[in-house]
């Protein structure tokens, strides 16, 4: 038997190596547009930027560097020029889609960073695979414009895989309606009517505001917002606000919130601060033509008959008074249970208390909260 030639032994201790075959290579050197890595091959493989990633301007020096090892997939053995051709994109493509099929039947929440925002959507990219997001499909609400999520990292299922046609799509909303429904569900098993909690205000609307309370919305009615009248919630509130609320009721999965609290409610000490007799100030808040409501304090209206304004007959409120007048006037009734304060202007001057008319005992039999009441709800319809 012959011995071999030195030539000879040196082929012989290198491995074979066929196109299609998955090798493991060290960079040795890398510039911008190729990468030279040491495969325990007879000749070096040659990584090219255009077989590294599907993205034209990569530039490979800020990817790689010498030493860096990776998996590659065999293109060609000899390219002419004695060198191997690899690619890492294409060894990336078959995993990415294998990860992809894999997570379409499993449901695996898979996560990406938004690579393209287009006008019907969103495209991520899994192991060099390209996946379209739908716009409908990106979030639990309408948006549109999406492109806040422009190099965002986001969550998202495989709705559609079919490689034949290289379809993937993905699905960010039944992310985002999963997540929030066990949120729900944990909010729900551990508050309940009565309970103070803090929120977030989410949105404003001309009848209220609603409140985040961290899974589920809340609705702070215009109606809960203040002891006292609020004409305009958006003056009050903005999105982004904090609020300790109070849970005033739960019903299936709606909460309807309050922020009059017991403890800061104006009539606990009324009956002292406005018994009969008492002089006070308030403000014209608005009028009809048996009286003026004047605000004592905010959640304390007061009624102020036609009657008891003047000494002289007048036909109507407003042919002396207008809203935002600050009167001084006496209280004449008051009646907690019904949440009634009748006051006179007339009592601080005449030398005798007034005789009850016709008119004055229509007065006694009103509800200021029922007309108040009934104002917030025409004002609701309109």
């Amino acid at each position: 038997m012959s011995e071999m030639t030195f030539e000879q032994m040196l082929e012989a201790s290198f491995k074979t190596i066929h196109s299609g075959e998955v090798v493991e290579g060290t960079v040795i050197d890398v510039k911008p547009g190729e990468a030279i890595l040491n495969i325990g091959y007879k000749s070096d493989g040659v990584l090219t930027k255009y077989e590294y990633s599907n993205d034209p301007s990569v530039d490979l020096t800020k990817t790689l560097k010498v030493g860096d090892t990776l998996d590659v997939k065999v293109i060609k053995v000899n390219d002419g020029d004695g060198q191997v051709l690899l690619s890492y994109k294409r060894l990336a493509l078959e995993r990415g889609s294998k990860k992809l099929e894999e997570a379409s039947e499993s449901g695996e929440v898979l996560k990406a960073t938004v690579s393209q925002v287009l006008e019907g959507g969103v495209c991520v990219v899994v192991d060099e695979v390209r996946v379209f997001i739908p716009a409908s499909l990106v979030s639990d609400t309408y948006e549109k414009d999406l492109s806040k999520y422009a190099g965002q990292e986001i969550e998202f299922v495989i709705s559609e895989y079919n490689p034949k046609k290289r379809r993937f799509i993905g699905d960010r909303k039944r992310v985002l309606l999963s997540r929030k429904e066990a949120a729900q569900e944990k909010l729900l098993s551990t508050i309940k009517a009565g309970d103070v909690v803090e929120g977030t205000v989410k949105n404003v609307t001309d009848f209220g505001a609603f409140i985040d309370l961290g899974g589920i919305d809340g609705l702070l009615h215009i109606s809960e917002m203040s002891w006292g009248r609020v004409e305009n919630p958006k003056k009050t509130y903005k999105s982004g606000d904090k609020l300790k609320v109070l849970i005033k009721e739960i019903s299936d999965k709606k909460i309807a919130l309050s922020l009059k609290f017991n403890d800061t409610n104006p009539w606990i000490n009324a009956a002292e601060k406005y018994a009969v007799g008492t002089e006070v100030t308030g403000t014209v808040m608005r009028m009809a033509d048996f009286g003026a409501f004047v605000e004592l304090e905010p959640g304390i209206d007061a009624l102020l008959h036609v009657s008891q304004i003047t000494k002289g007959h007048i036909e109507k409120p407003s042919d002396v008074l207008k809203v935002g007048d600050v009167i001084t006037a006496k209280v004449v009734d008051f009646n907690l249970d019904e949440k009634r304060v009748s006051i006179s202007i007339r009592a601080l001057t005449a030398p005798d208390e007034p005789k009850k008319t016709d008119s004055d005992e229509e007065v006694a039999s009103v509800d200021i909260d029922a007309v108040i009441a009934s104002e917030a709800e025409a004002s609701e319809d309109k």
